[in-house]
């Protein structure tokens, strides 16, 4: 096997770092690679980590290639420590550059639907379906459903950044709406408070009245009564269940 004068200095500075524990030839081995390692850190830039930590990931996959390199194998060193460098910086991703956790398992089985759907697409000339996904990688569709999920947990977008692209409202401002129950819920226990305040007669008027939408008319000729007089006690119901709810207010506020 033919060796270019740079792999002839590599070899040598490998085995003066394994064969006579030369350190210094350990050092420039991994200054003359670091161009290979930020190379194959560029490829997984744009996943949601900084590129110059992904720099570092790979410069310990670099690190890890020089120690474990086996010169008794017959390979060229960069042949062994790409797929070292590689493996490194996938380990990171799955360990520990998810914004939000995500079991190992699902982490594993996206990268294998990653692979299937690549792979796929080009022999189907379409993207798979969830189906198709689900037979190839030997698992359900809920799981290959709930794997391509995980993905987005790679990365957290903030709250306070634009909803849209020229958007004055932050994502915070448009996670919910106003829910109209809870006006309506308190509102029915003001309600509940003054009506306590009524009589039977003036309490059974407004039911009819408000709640069941009768007019003044109908509620007359079903209690035997004028209309007048129907009206009279409507209003006088209304003033006590004011006065009842001001008073209550005044005491809340002395508590």
């Amino acid at each position: 096997m033919s060796l270019s004068p740079n792999q002839v200095e590599e070899t040598e500075l490998l085995r003066a770092y394994h064969e006579r524990g030369d350190t210094s030839a350990r050092d420039k081995l991994v200054e003359a690679n670091l161009p290979l390692a930020r190379a194959i850190a560029r490829r997984y830039a744009g996943r949601g980590e900084l590129l110059d930590d992904l720099v570092q990931v790979a410069s310990i996959g670099l690190i890890k290639a020089i120690d474990r390199f086996d010169l008794e194998r017959g390979v060229f060193f960069r042949t062994y420590a790409v797929p070292t460098i590689v493996g490194e910086i996938k380990r990171h991703f799955r360990d520990r550059a998810w914004a939000v956790h995500v079991p190992r398992r699902l982490k594993e089985l996206n990268q294998m639907l990653s692979s299937l759907i690549q792979d796929m697409s080009a022999q189907l000339e379409r993207s798979p379906t969830i189906a198709e996904l689900a037979e190839a990688a030997g698992v359900e569709e809920e799981e290959v459903v709930e794997a391509l999920e995980s993905s987005r947990a790679y990365t957290a977008e903030s709250l306070t950044a634009p909803a849209e692209e020229g958007s004055e409202l932050d994502r915070m401002q448009t996670l919910g709406v106003v829910e109209e129950a809870f006006e309506r819920t308190e509102d029915q226990q003001l309600l509940a408070v003054g009506i306590q305040a009524l009589g039977p007669r003036e309490r059974k008027i407004i039911q009819l009245r408000f709640y069941e939408g009768l007019t003044q008319t109908q509620i007359a000729n079903e209690l035997g009564i004028s209309q007048m007089h129907v009206s009279r006690l409507i209003r006088r119901a209304l003033e006590t269940m004011r006065d009842e709810l001001e008073r209550g207010g005044i005491d809340a506020e002395e508590r």
